[in-house]
Protein backbone atom coordinates (compact mmCIF):
# COMPACT_ATOMS: atom_id res chain seq x y z
CA UNK A 1 0.00 0.00 0.00
CA UNK A 2 1.05 3.23 -1.00
CA UNK A 3 1.84 5.17 2.31
CA UNK A 4 1.09 9.43 2.50
CA UNK A 5 3.86 10.96 4.58
CA UNK A 6 3.23 13.83 7.29
CA UNK A 7 3.03 17.33 5.89
CA UNK A 8 3.30 19.28 8.20
CA UNK A 9 2.55 22.61 7.05
CA UNK A 10 2.33 26.02 9.07
CA UNK A 11 0.19 28.17 7.18
CA UNK A 12 -0.88 31.84 7.62
CA UNK A 13 -4.11 32.30 7.78
CA UNK A 14 -6.17 34.28 5.48
CA UNK A 15 -9.19 36.26 5.51
CA UNK A 16 -10.49 34.57 9.14
CA UNK A 17 -13.78 34.40 9.82
CA UNK A 18 -15.81 36.50 12.30
CA UNK A 19 -17.93 35.59 15.01
CA UNK A 20 -21.28 37.57 14.73
CA UNK A 21 -23.74 37.57 17.84
CA UNK A 22 -25.26 33.85 17.25
CA UNK A 23 -21.96 32.56 17.57
CA UNK A 24 -22.84 31.04 13.93
CA UNK A 25 -19.23 32.07 12.41
CA UNK A 26 -16.80 30.45 15.12
CA UNK A 27 -17.91 27.52 15.57
CA UNK A 28 -18.32 25.04 18.74
CA UNK A 29 -16.53 26.99 21.45
CA UNK A 30 -17.39 30.64 20.03
CA UNK A 31 -13.34 31.21 19.62
CA UNK A 32 -12.05 34.44 17.41
CA UNK A 33 -11.57 34.17 14.18
CA UNK A 34 -8.18 34.31 12.56
CA UNK A 35 -6.46 36.50 10.42
CA UNK A 36 -3.68 36.60 7.26
CA UNK A 37 -2.29 34.44 5.14
CA UNK A 38 -3.68 32.41 2.29
CA UNK A 39 -5.20 28.74 2.32
CA UNK A 40 -2.68 25.57 1.29
CA UNK A 41 -3.46 22.66 0.11
CA UNK A 42 -2.02 19.68 2.09
CA UNK A 43 0.07 17.35 0.70
CA UNK A 44 0.01 13.76 -0.94
CA UNK A 45 -3.05 11.32 -2.10
CA UNK A 46 -4.87 8.69 -0.08
CA UNK A 47 -4.60 5.40 -1.28
CA UNK A 48 -8.10 3.84 -1.89
CA UNK A 49 -8.16 1.12 0.30
CA UNK A 50 -10.12 -2.80 -1.00
CA UNK A 51 -13.13 -2.83 1.67
CA UNK A 52 -16.22 -0.72 0.37
CA UNK A 53 -18.82 0.15 2.67
CA UNK A 54 -21.78 -1.58 2.28
CA UNK A 55 -24.47 -0.54 0.01
CA UNK A 56 -28.32 0.35 0.97
CA UNK A 57 -30.79 -2.96 1.00
CA UNK A 58 -33.41 -0.64 -1.03
CA UNK A 59 -36.43 1.09 -0.13
CA UNK A 60 -35.72 0.47 3.59
CA UNK A 61 -35.86 4.20 5.66
CA UNK A 62 -37.54 6.16 7.61
CA UNK A 63 -37.44 9.66 8.36
CA UNK A 64 -40.40 11.34 10.55
CA UNK A 65 -41.14 14.53 10.13
CA UNK A 66 -39.49 15.11 7.27
CA UNK A 67 -38.19 18.59 6.26
CA UNK A 68 -40.67 20.25 8.57
CA UNK A 69 -38.86 18.30 12.15
CA UNK A 70 -38.30 20.25 14.35
CA UNK A 71 -34.37 21.49 14.89
CA UNK A 72 -33.11 23.43 18.00
CA UNK A 73 -31.27 27.23 17.90
CA UNK A 74 -27.84 27.25 16.99
CA UNK A 75 -25.46 27.32 19.51
CA UNK A 76 -24.48 30.58 21.46
CA UNK A 77 -21.59 32.43 21.00
CA UNK A 78 -19.00 31.26 23.24
CA UNK A 79 -20.30 28.00 24.25
CA UNK A 80 -17.82 25.07 25.13
CA UNK A 81 -15.90 23.28 22.84
CA UNK A 82 -13.97 20.52 24.71
CA UNK A 83 -12.09 22.61 27.46
CA UNK A 84 -9.76 24.88 26.95
CA UNK A 85 -6.84 23.23 28.93
CA UNK A 86 -8.35 23.03 32.66
CA UNK A 87 -5.62 21.32 34.76
CA UNK A 88 -6.45 17.88 36.34
CA UNK A 89 -8.48 16.03 34.34
CA UNK A 90 -11.97 17.40 36.52
CA UNK A 91 -12.33 20.70 35.32
CA UNK A 92 -13.48 19.91 31.83
CA UNK A 93 -15.71 21.19 28.97
CA UNK A 94 -19.63 19.74 29.13
CA UNK A 95 -20.37 16.66 27.33
CA UNK A 96 -22.85 17.48 24.67
CA UNK A 97 -25.08 20.07 25.76
CA UNK A 98 -27.40 20.68 22.97
CA UNK A 99 -30.50 22.60 22.26
CA UNK A 100 -30.76 24.07 25.10
CA UNK A 101 -30.41 20.37 27.01
CA UNK A 102 -28.46 20.34 29.55
CA UNK A 103 -25.43 18.15 29.38
CA UNK A 104 -24.12 15.09 30.29
CA UNK A 105 -21.54 15.11 33.14
CA UNK A 106 -18.40 14.27 31.86
CA UNK A 107 -16.28 11.49 32.70
CA UNK A 108 -15.07 7.56 31.88
CA UNK A 109 -16.98 4.80 30.93
CA UNK A 110 -16.22 0.90 31.47
CA UNK A 111 -14.29 0.11 29.03
CA UNK A 112 -16.24 -3.77 28.60
CA UNK A 113 -15.31 -6.28 26.14
CA UNK A 114 -12.60 -6.40 24.10
CA UNK A 115 -9.86 -3.67 24.11
CA UNK A 116 -7.32 -3.17 21.65
CA UNK A 117 -3.99 -2.05 23.28
CA UNK A 118 -1.54 0.15 20.63
CA UNK A 119 -1.05 -0.39 17.19
CA UNK A 120 -0.99 -3.94 17.38
CA UNK A 121 -4.70 -4.24 18.98
CA UNK A 122 -8.39 -6.03 17.53
CA UNK A 123 -8.95 -5.50 14.05
CA UNK A 124 -12.48 -4.79 12.47
CA UNK A 125 -12.87 -8.41 10.58
CA UNK A 126 -15.57 -10.13 11.30
CA UNK A 127 -18.12 -12.85 10.69
CA UNK A 128 -21.54 -12.65 8.67
CA UNK A 129 -23.03 -9.46 7.99
CA UNK A 130 -26.07 -8.06 9.90
CA UNK A 131 -29.32 -6.87 8.42
CA UNK A 132 -28.46 -8.34 4.87
CA UNK A 133 -26.02 -6.04 3.59
CA UNK A 134 -22.78 -6.56 2.51
CA UNK A 135 -19.90 -6.83 4.41
CA UNK A 136 -18.00 -3.66 5.23
CA UNK A 137 -14.44 -4.99 6.11
CA UNK A 138 -11.62 -4.19 4.06
CA UNK A 139 -12.09 -8.57 4.16
CA UNK A 140 -15.55 -8.99 3.61
CA UNK A 141 -16.52 -9.11 7.37
CA UNK A 142 -19.13 -7.46 9.14
CA UNK A 143 -18.36 -4.26 12.49
CA UNK A 144 -16.54 -6.62 14.28
CA UNK A 145 -16.61 -6.65 18.42
CA UNK A 146 -13.79 -4.00 18.52
CA UNK A 147 -14.47 -1.69 21.70
CA UNK A 148 -12.23 1.20 22.80
CA UNK A 149 -10.94 1.64 26.67
CA UNK A 150 -12.28 5.35 27.30
CA UNK A 151 -15.78 5.08 25.48
CA UNK A 152 -18.83 3.35 26.76
CA UNK A 153 -19.59 -0.75 26.91
CA UNK A 154 -21.72 -1.16 23.99
CA UNK A 155 -20.99 -3.71 21.51
CA UNK A 156 -21.08 -2.50 17.91
CA UNK A 157 -23.26 -5.34 16.45
CA UNK A 158 -25.81 -4.84 18.38
CA UNK A 159 -25.47 -1.01 17.96
CA UNK A 160 -25.88 -1.84 13.90
CA UNK A 161 -28.10 -4.38 14.04
CA UNK A 162 -30.58 -2.15 16.40
CA UNK A 163 -29.97 0.58 14.33
CA UNK A 164 -31.13 -1.19 10.89
CA UNK A 165 -34.02 -2.82 12.63
CA UNK A 166 -35.23 0.38 13.58
CA UNK A 167 -34.76 1.90 9.68
CA UNK A 168 -36.82 -0.98 8.95
CA UNK A 169 -39.78 -0.02 11.09
CA UNK A 170 -39.70 3.45 9.98
CA UNK A 171 -39.73 2.74 6.49
CA UNK A 172 -42.06 4.62 4.14
CA UNK A 173 -41.14 5.05 0.60
CA UNK A 174 -44.36 6.50 0.44
CA UNK A 175 -43.36 9.73 2.18
CA UNK A 176 -43.09 13.14 0.42
CA UNK A 177 -39.68 13.36 1.48
CA UNK A 178 -38.54 9.92 0.10
CA UNK A 179 -35.10 10.55 -1.50
CA UNK A 180 -35.79 14.29 -1.40
CA UNK A 181 -32.88 16.86 -2.12
CA UNK A 182 -31.95 19.93 -0.95
CA UNK A 183 -30.99 21.36 2.57
CA UNK A 184 -33.01 19.09 4.70
CA UNK A 185 -34.00 19.33 8.86
CA UNK A 186 -35.28 15.95 9.73
CA UNK A 187 -36.35 14.01 12.98
CA UNK A 188 -36.75 10.30 13.65
CA UNK A 189 -38.58 8.50 16.56
CA UNK A 190 -35.59 7.11 19.07
CA UNK A 191 -37.47 5.00 21.54
CA UNK A 192 -34.41 4.51 23.90
CA UNK A 193 -34.43 8.72 24.49
CA UNK A 194 -38.43 8.50 24.48
CA UNK A 195 -38.52 11.68 22.02
CA UNK A 196 -37.91 12.63 18.27
CA UNK A 197 -33.92 13.63 17.58
CA UNK A 198 -33.39 15.47 14.55
CA UNK A 199 -30.78 15.71 12.49
CA UNK A 200 -29.70 17.41 9.29
CA UNK A 201 -29.11 15.89 5.85
CA UNK A 202 -28.27 17.76 2.53
CA UNK A 203 -28.58 15.73 -0.84
CA UNK A 204 -26.96 17.71 -4.10
CA UNK A 205 -29.58 19.61 -6.19
CA UNK A 206 -27.69 18.10 -9.25
CA UNK A 207 -28.62 14.68 -7.97
CA UNK A 208 -30.43 12.38 -10.78
CA UNK A 209 -32.45 9.97 -8.04
CA UNK A 210 -30.35 7.42 -8.86
CA UNK A 211 -26.66 7.43 -8.85
CA UNK A 212 -24.52 6.06 -5.98
CA UNK A 213 -23.36 9.39 -3.85
CA UNK A 214 -20.54 10.08 -1.72
CA UNK A 215 -21.27 10.36 1.74
CA UNK A 216 -19.76 12.84 4.62
CA UNK A 217 -21.07 13.17 7.89
CA UNK A 218 -20.07 15.90 10.45
CA UNK A 219 -20.07 15.42 14.09
CA UNK A 220 -20.40 19.03 16.06
CA UNK A 221 -18.60 20.19 18.86
CA UNK A 222 -20.05 20.57 22.42
CA UNK A 223 -22.55 23.82 22.94
CA UNK A 224 -23.52 23.13 19.48
CA UNK A 225 -26.07 20.95 17.88
CA UNK A 226 -26.73 19.62 14.40
CA UNK A 227 -27.65 22.64 12.66
CA UNK A 228 -24.52 25.14 14.18
CA UNK A 229 -21.68 23.77 11.30
CA UNK A 230 -23.92 23.93 8.92
CA UNK A 231 -25.36 27.11 8.79
CA UNK A 232 -22.25 28.95 9.63
CA UNK A 233 -19.46 30.90 8.02
CA UNK A 234 -22.60 31.45 5.20
CA UNK A 235 -22.82 27.82 5.31
CA UNK A 236 -19.25 27.20 4.19
CA UNK A 237 -20.28 23.36 4.56
CA UNK A 238 -23.00 23.17 3.29
CA UNK A 239 -22.00 24.71 0.09
CA UNK A 240 -18.64 22.56 0.06
CA UNK A 241 -20.71 19.51 0.12
CA UNK A 242 -23.34 20.97 -2.90
CA UNK A 243 -19.86 21.70 -4.81
CA UNK A 244 -18.49 18.30 -4.98
CA UNK A 245 -21.50 16.31 -4.87
CA UNK A 246 -21.64 14.85 -1.56
CA UNK A 247 -24.44 13.64 0.76
CA UNK A 248 -24.23 15.31 3.92
CA UNK A 249 -25.18 14.22 7.07
CA UNK A 250 -24.93 15.91 10.38
CA UNK A 251 -26.61 14.22 13.57
CA UNK A 252 -27.17 15.72 17.10
CA UNK A 253 -25.60 12.80 19.07
CA UNK A 254 -28.01 12.92 20.93
CA UNK A 255 -27.07 14.87 24.73
CA UNK A 256 -23.37 13.03 24.82
CA UNK A 257 -20.14 13.12 22.92
CA UNK A 258 -20.29 10.44 20.62
CA UNK A 259 -19.38 7.70 22.58
CA UNK A 260 -15.44 9.26 23.46
CA UNK A 261 -15.12 10.27 27.23
CA UNK A 262 -11.74 12.06 26.12
CA UNK A 263 -11.85 15.69 25.99
CA UNK A 264 -9.27 18.73 27.48
CA UNK A 265 -7.47 18.12 29.56
CA UNK A 266 -6.68 14.57 28.00
CA UNK A 267 -5.53 15.02 24.54
CA UNK A 268 -3.49 12.60 22.94
CA UNK A 269 -0.02 11.68 24.83
CA UNK A 270 -1.47 12.32 28.01
CA UNK A 271 -2.30 8.80 29.28
CA UNK A 272 -2.46 10.08 33.13
CA UNK A 273 -5.57 12.35 32.65
CA UNK A 274 -7.38 10.16 29.92
CA UNK A 275 -7.11 7.88 33.33
CA UNK A 276 -8.96 10.57 35.21
CA UNK A 277 -11.46 11.26 32.89
CA UNK A 278 -12.35 7.07 32.99
CA UNK A 279 -12.38 7.35 36.85
CA UNK A 280 -15.21 10.32 36.65
CA UNK A 281 -17.17 7.60 35.18
CA UNK A 282 -21.19 7.56 36.21
CA UNK A 283 -23.81 6.14 35.35
CA UNK A 284 -25.62 8.89 34.04
CA UNK A 285 -22.82 10.14 31.95
CA UNK A 286 -22.41 6.83 30.57
CA UNK A 287 -26.14 6.28 29.72
CA UNK A 288 -25.31 9.61 27.94
CA UNK A 289 -22.71 9.33 26.01
CA UNK A 290 -24.30 5.10 25.14
CA UNK A 291 -27.11 6.90 23.09
CA UNK A 292 -25.27 9.76 22.13
CA UNK A 293 -23.17 6.95 20.11
CA UNK A 294 -26.36 4.67 19.04
CA UNK A 295 -27.81 7.97 17.17
CA UNK A 296 -25.09 8.84 15.32
CA UNK A 297 -25.09 5.03 13.63
CA UNK A 298 -29.08 5.44 13.67
CA UNK A 299 -29.25 8.51 11.81
CA UNK A 300 -26.35 6.67 9.31
CA UNK A 301 -28.25 3.61 8.89
CA UNK A 302 -31.67 5.85 8.17
CA UNK A 303 -29.80 7.43 5.43
CA UNK A 304 -28.04 4.36 3.75
CA UNK A 305 -31.40 2.52 3.26
CA UNK A 306 -32.62 5.61 1.70
CA UNK A 307 -30.20 7.03 -0.19
CA UNK A 308 -28.15 5.07 -2.84
CA UNK A 309 -24.58 5.48 -1.36
CA UNK A 310 -21.14 5.10 -3.35
CA UNK A 311 -19.57 1.94 -1.76
CA UNK A 312 -16.48 3.26 -1.29
CA UNK A 313 -17.02 7.10 -0.33
CA UNK A 314 -18.28 7.20 3.35
CA UNK A 315 -16.69 9.77 4.96
CA UNK A 316 -16.21 10.88 8.76
CA UNK A 317 -15.41 14.46 10.21
CA UNK A 318 -15.97 16.56 13.07
CA UNK A 319 -14.64 19.48 15.08
CA UNK A 320 -13.65 19.19 18.86
CA UNK A 321 -15.76 16.93 20.87
CA UNK A 322 -16.44 16.20 17.31
CA UNK A 323 -13.29 15.39 16.72
CA UNK A 324 -13.42 13.06 19.38
CA UNK A 325 -16.36 11.62 18.00
CA UNK A 326 -14.37 10.88 14.62
CA UNK A 327 -11.42 9.22 16.29
CA UNK A 328 -14.27 7.04 18.74
CA UNK A 329 -16.83 6.56 15.76
CA UNK A 330 -14.12 5.41 13.25
CA UNK A 331 -12.34 3.22 14.88
CA UNK A 332 -15.44 1.38 16.69
CA UNK A 333 -17.00 1.47 13.33
CA UNK A 334 -14.65 1.31 10.88
CA UNK A 335 -15.67 -0.75 8.57
CA UNK A 336 -18.33 2.00 7.60
CA UNK A 337 -15.45 4.29 6.63
CA UNK A 338 -13.02 5.52 3.53
CA UNK A 339 -11.30 8.23 5.29
CA UNK A 340 -11.20 10.09 8.62
CA UNK A 341 -10.75 14.04 8.96
CA UNK A 342 -10.59 15.09 12.92
CA UNK A 343 -10.62 18.96 13.17
CA UNK A 344 -8.64 20.68 16.57
CA UNK A 345 -9.38 17.60 18.65
CA UNK A 346 -6.82 15.00 19.24
CA UNK A 347 -8.77 13.30 21.68
CA UNK A 348 -7.49 9.22 21.28
CA UNK A 349 -4.99 7.38 22.90
CA UNK A 350 -2.05 5.26 21.73
CA UNK A 351 -3.58 2.39 24.21
CA UNK A 352 -7.01 0.82 24.19
CA UNK A 353 -7.52 1.96 20.88
CA UNK A 354 -8.35 -0.21 17.72
CA UNK A 355 -5.70 1.31 15.39
CA UNK A 356 -5.47 -1.69 13.48
CA UNK A 357 -9.06 -0.97 11.98
CA UNK A 358 -8.56 2.07 10.92
CA UNK A 359 -5.07 1.41 9.46
CA UNK A 360 -6.64 0.82 6.00
CA UNK A 361 -8.36 4.51 6.29
CA UNK A 362 -6.98 7.65 5.22
CA UNK A 363 -6.83 10.50 7.89
CA UNK A 364 -6.57 13.69 7.82
CA UNK A 365 -5.69 15.69 11.28
CA UNK A 366 -6.25 19.62 10.91
CA UNK A 367 -5.41 21.92 13.56
CA UNK A 368 -4.97 25.90 14.29
CA UNK A 369 -1.74 27.14 15.78
CA UNK A 370 -3.37 29.25 18.70
CA UNK A 371 -4.87 26.28 20.26
CA UNK A 372 -4.56 24.36 23.12
CA UNK A 373 -4.49 21.43 21.88
CA UNK A 374 -1.25 22.40 19.52
CA UNK A 375 1.00 20.40 20.69
CA UNK A 376 -0.82 17.05 21.37
CA UNK A 377 -1.93 17.29 17.50
CA UNK A 378 1.69 17.57 17.32
CA UNK A 379 2.54 14.45 18.69
CA UNK A 380 -0.60 12.88 16.84
CA UNK A 381 0.76 13.36 13.68
CA UNK A 382 4.39 12.30 14.24
CA UNK A 383 3.16 9.15 16.13
CA UNK A 384 0.66 8.09 12.77
CA UNK A 385 3.57 8.84 10.76
CA UNK A 386 6.20 7.33 12.38
CA UNK A 387 3.75 3.59 12.60
CA UNK A 388 2.75 3.49 9.11
CA UNK A 389 -0.39 4.93 9.08
CA UNK A 390 -1.82 6.73 6.12
CA UNK A 391 -1.72 10.20 6.98
CA UNK A 392 -1.77 13.96 6.47
CA UNK A 393 -1.25 16.62 8.54
CA UNK A 394 -2.07 20.02 7.81
CA UNK A 395 -2.03 23.24 10.27
CA UNK A 396 -3.24 26.98 9.58
CA UNK A 397 -2.46 30.29 11.97
CA UNK A 398 -5.91 30.25 13.56
CA UNK A 399 -7.78 29.28 17.02
CA UNK A 400 -9.64 27.07 17.87
CA UNK A 401 -13.13 28.32 16.00
CA UNK A 402 -11.22 30.07 13.43
CA UNK A 403 -9.36 27.06 11.93
CA UNK A 404 -12.65 25.86 10.98
CA UNK A 405 -13.36 27.88 7.26
CA UNK A 406 -9.46 27.22 6.38
CA UNK A 407 -9.04 23.92 6.13
CA UNK A 408 -13.27 22.62 5.30
CA UNK A 409 -12.11 23.20 1.95
CA UNK A 410 -8.90 21.40 2.50
CA UNK A 411 -10.88 18.16 3.98
CA UNK A 412 -13.42 18.26 0.85
CA UNK A 413 -10.29 18.04 -1.46
CA UNK A 414 -8.58 15.43 0.61
CA UNK A 415 -11.95 13.46 0.91
CA UNK A 416 -12.23 13.54 -3.71
CA UNK A 417 -8.60 12.40 -3.84
CA UNK A 418 -9.12 8.95 -1.21
CA UNK A 419 -12.34 8.22 -3.16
Amino acid sequence: MLRLGLSLLLMTAMGGCSEDDSGSSAGSGGLGAATGGTRGQPTGGALPSTGGVVEPTGGVSSISGGTSGAASAGAPSGAPSGGSGAAGGSAVAPVGGSGGNPPAATGGAAAGGTQSGGVGGTSAEGGGDAGGRAGASATGGSVGSTKISFGTSLDPEAVVSAARELAKSLADPTSATWRAKGDQRRTYRNAATGKDEPYRLCVPSSWDGTAALPVVMFLHGAGSDENAYLDQNDKQLVKLAEQHGYLLISPRGADGAYGNFLRLTAPFGDEAAAAALVAQATPESRRANELSEQDVINVLELVLAEYPVEQSALFLAGHSMGSGGTWYIGGKYATYWKALAPLSGPFVQKTGYPWEAVRRLSIFVTEGTQTPSLEASRLLAQWLEDNGFLSTYKEVNADHGGMIPLVLPDIFDFFERSR
